[in-house]
């Protein structure tokens, strides 16, 4: 078994095939093949074709111990994502594990913290442990790095029999072996912001996104285009992206207060996601504006703190649990597949109290 097979010949005696094996059959280096595999160090596209395609043809997998433990691997469904404590995450894997304990597969969970290195070597680790399906979660900064790490994984998920599965993240090109579970994350700002128009406001702040995030940029578009489609002008766009969550919120709305002296020239606050609303909320009233009686605010994402807020926060309702079932299901029904599979999940406005109709 350790000898070396011949170019385009299976493994000598029929055995379990070698590193060595799947760089005869690619006509490449044994140092080649291990950095494709790796998908961590920069190679030629027609070298990592060879290798996945010989690696594929062999039924080569990197880790043997893995390998022995196929069986059970191939009932795990990993999700990895940015952090498992907010609200939009946790439904996401809950629904990613009640979906796989339907199938009879394990869930495990891990976090990346957003670093693109670790989640490299949870992927890498993933497919070693021969996890059915790797299931990627949130919104990035969509780069040519970000897509060439996409088509990285996704071909070396591949050649060990394992699914890429992108969940609320774009994919880096139609022909990437994945599937690509998405929501309608413009709609949704499209349909929350309309609800405002809607309701007589015309100066509306957007804050507390994240500017070259997809999921924020998305959000912006939907926003400017429902300023368009209602008549008011480009100009009149209020964008102050910092970032998500309830710190870059705060820091948002105090510094637009601070701008106009504490007398907002502005209506309406569209929150980047619901910790931004229920920042701007607090803050709102440090300087003494009532929600939403001086100030509507709306928020995205329909986290429970939407409900604990006072007044209720008027909010955009995604579907977390079902894009992780999604994903979990496209997955396992498209297992052997080489082509990308894609899903849009829509989103939709949930009304509570926190917004005032203006009069003419």
């Amino acid at each position: 078994m350790g000898e070396r097979s011949e170019a385009g010949a299976p493994p000598a005696g029929g055995g379990r095939a070698t590193i060595r094996d799947v760089a005869a059959r690619a006509g490449v280096s044994v140092a080649t093949v291990s950095r494709v595999l790796a998908g961590n160090y920069p190679t030629s596209a027609a070298s990592r074709a060879k290798v996945l395609r010989a690696a594929k043809d062999l039924d080569y997998v990197a880790n043997a111990h893995a390998r022995a433990l196929a069986g059970a691997g191939r009932k795990t469904i990993a999700v990895l994502m940015l952090d498992v404590v907010s609200s939009f995450y946790a439904a996401v894997a809950q629904g990613v594990e009640k979906e796989a304990a339907q199938h009879d597969r394990l869930t495990l969970v891990a976090s990346t913290g957003a670093d693109p290195a670790r989640e490299l070597a949870l992927v890498q680790m993933m497919r070693e442990q021969a996890a059915e399906a790797v299931v990627l979660v949130g919104g990035v900064v969509e780069d040519a790095a970000y897509r060439e790490r996409m088509a990285q994984y996704a071909q070396s998920l591949a050649a060990a029999g394992s699914r890429l599965v992108l969940c609320g993240r774009p994919a880096p090109a139609p022909d990437v072996p994945a599937v690509v579970v998405e929501y309608d994350n413009e709609a949704g700002a499209h349909a929350i912001t309309s609800h405002l128009l809607g309701a007589g406001h015309r100066r509306i702040a957007l804050i507390g996104y994240q500017p070259g995030n997809t999921t924020g940029e998305d959000r912006v578009r939907g926003y400017l285009r429902a300023l368009e489609d209602h008549g008011v002008p480009r100009s009149d766009a209020l964008l102050h992206g910092i970032g998500f969550g309830q710190i870059n919120g705060d820091e948002a709305i105090r510094d637009l207060l601070d701008k106009c002296d504490g007398r907002p020239d502005f209506t309406a606050v569209f929150a980047g996601d619901d910790r931004v609303a229920a920042a701007a909320v607090k803050a709102l009233g440090e300087y003494g504006l009532r929600v939403p009686e001086d100030v509507s605010v709306v928020g995205y994402n329909d986290d429970p703190v939407a409900t604990d807020m006072t007044p209720g926060l008027t909010t955009v309702h995604i579907p977390g649990e079902e894009l992780g079932r999604t994903a979990v299901r496209l997955a396992l029904t498209g297992s052997g597949r080489t082509g990308q599979q894609r899903q849009l999940l829509g989103t939709h406005i949930v009304i509570r109290d926190s917004v005032r109709r203006l009069t003419p």
